[in-house]
């Protein structure tokens, strides 16, 4: 299933269905006819978050079925993100199988450095002229402005602490940040392990607050791209 199906059956599930039958039991039931029991375990996941351990957080990870095939970007998202990149040196944080990467790397064969990184990269393609590191957003084991343009595509909305993932992102990109995530509302049952949720784009500057002087915050498509200009804050 690709992003674009998705986000037509988001659409239903979070616009048509009214709250009151999305938070109920019979909508539960009924998804479990899809997804099993995963769906109570995805609830519990989110009701715990303060409490969990890395082992739990971990272990939920490993479990959940993939969604989408290859990459949880939109076809407008990566055509997007491919168009925007500045600089030599590109980092995609939460690479999953690098997809985007190998999007990135086949319209700029002139860069000097890809680097792909997710707390877990046994997904990650071997693809020649990309270096994968394993490490999580909240602690990036790079130097201060190491990299262009730094990206981070459907992340954000995991992480607990985000704020410090946002932090961890700008610390690290010297002239271009890209941020996706999807544009969606909470509800206590859903198909993701999501922990954040911004129905509107202004929710989302809410949450990477201050928004520097140059930014872009557009809907493309019930997700949210967001790209800010380092230069102008550093």
């Amino acid at each position: 299933m690709n992003r674009e199906t998705t986000n037509r059956i988001r659409f239903v599930l979070e616009d048509v269905l009214p709250p009151f039958l999305r938070d109920s039991g019979v909508f539960r039931w009924a998804a479990k006819r899809v997804w099993g029991d995963h769906i109570s375990h995805l609830a519990r996941f989110r009701e715990r978050a303060p409490f969990l351990s890395a082992e739990e957080y971990a272990e939920l990870y490993r479990n959940h079925p993939r969604v989408h095939e290859g990459t949880d970007n939109s076809a407008a998202c990566i055509d997007r993100i491919v168009g925007s990149i500045e600089g030599g040196s590109i980092c995609d944080v939460g690479c999953g199988t690098g997809a985007l990467l190998s999007r990135i790397q086949s319209a700029h064969p002139n860069l000097t450095r890809l680097v792909g990184v997710d707390f877990v990269i046994d997904d990650a393609s071997s693809l020649a002229g990309i270096e994968y590191v394993a490490a999580k957003v909240e602690r990036l084991p790079f130097a201060d402005g190491e990299f262009d343009t730094v990206i981070c595509t459907h992340v954000i909305e995991h992480i607990l602490d985000y704020r410090q993932a946002i932090a961890e992102l700008r610390r690290i990109a010297k002239r271009q940040l890209i941020i996706v995530v999807p544009r969606e509302r909470e509800y206590r049952y859903t198909f993701n392990p999501h922990f954040n949720f911004f129905p509107y784009t202004h929710s989302f500057l809410r949450a990477v607050h201050p928004v520097p002087p140059t930014f872009v915050c557009d809907d493309i498509g019930r997700d949210i791209f967001y790209m800010e200009d380092r230069q102008a804050t550093n």
